[in-house]
């Protein structure tokens, strides 16, 4: 038997749109699993009891991920899973990417370590495709790797960690609001405007020297993005107050978490990133909305085992 354990994740990271998102030290998924003589992936629970996932492996994302990873290495395997949920569901944490990442560390430990952490993503992106439609690695990619992750390209499939040398913290805020990811998707444009495109370039080439030399002030100016963000923002109570008062609180950016709804903020410190995140959550309750705040460094390891 083995627990694994696999954090939430920013994705998009504002100019990243679908191919940049970083490792939170927690909080996070825990998946506990056990061999069986059954050659059967059952997922026998599910904590929370209330939280309403379904325990049909081949719906649920740690059953998914682990049966693509046992096709893989051509095993018959059967394995339990235990997983306790501890990231809200729909919240634009990478809460369906870290079940996923998770499950597949402890079945790779099990198994002998057979997959590098890269090999695994590719099987955590099918457990993704159950979820929300498309096997997207900016949030799996990062659970299980940790740090930044870029994901250059999806055809070929091309992930890159970034050496990042930017010690930063992240404020990440959770707003009680439904956002279902199909319908944060379906606002955003067919076509971009090739100046958009231009900018948004630029924007994500500054993140990656900001990140790389360090260089914070740039990494700043790059926090942009010209694709979703400007239609997103309809589904986020007071965004533009929230932009306002984490710049006040001396992040260094910020932006939708994700899909959203949840907003993340940058900051050197731990204290300048929880100050954000409180002037985040107080925009929130002004309009009338209750939030939860998680405040942890951008963590260079990502899903790992327990015990």
């Amino acid at each position: 038997m083995i627990t694994a354990f696999a954090p939430a994740t920013v994705s998009n990271v504002n100019c990243g749109f679908d191919v940049l998102g970083f490792a939170m030290e927690g909080p996070g998924d825990e998946v506990q699993l056990a061999l069986n003589d059954l050659q059967e992936v059952r997922i026998t629970k599910i904590l929370p009891e209330t939280v309403k996932l379904s325990t049909d492996p081949m719906k649920n994302t740690a059953g998914v991920a682990i049966r693509s990873y046992l096709k893989a290495i051509d095993s018959s395997q059967g394995v339990d899973v235990v997983l306790t949920k501890n990231l809200p569901l729909g919240s634009g944490m990478g809460s369906s990417g870290a079940s996923a990442a998770a499950a597949l560390i402890g079945i790779n430990k099990l198994m002998g370590n057979k997959l590098s952490n890269e090999e695994l993503v590719p099987h955590a992106m099918e457990a993704e495709r159950i979820a929300c439609g498309s096997a997207h690695a900016d949030n799996v990619a990062p659970s299980i790797m940790g740090g930044f992750v870029l994901v250059r390209s999806y055809h070929p499939l091309d992930i890159v960690k970034i050496p990042s040398k930017a010690n930063l913290w992240c404020a990440l805020v959770h707003p009680q609001i439904e956002l279902r990811t199909e319908d944060s998707r379906k606002v955003l444009p067919e076509k971009v405007e090739i100046k958009k495109a231009i900018s948004q370039t630029g924007n994500i080439a500054g993140l990656m020297i900001g990140l790389m030399k360090p260089d914070l002030p740039l990494l700043s100016r790059s926090l942009v993005d010209e694709i979703a963000e400007p239609h997103r923002i309809q589904f986020i109570p007071g965004y533009l107050e929230i932009k306002k008062q984490a710049k006040a609180a001396g992040a260094t950016g910020s932006g939708i978490s994700g899909s959203g709804p949840s907003i993340f903020a940058l900051g050197e410190t731990r204290e300048v990133a929880e100050q954000a995140g409180e002037r985040i959550q107080s925009v929130f309750k002004v309009n009338n909305v209750t939030s939860e705040v998680y405040v942890s460094p951008i963590s260079d390891v990502g899903a790992r085992i327990l015990n």
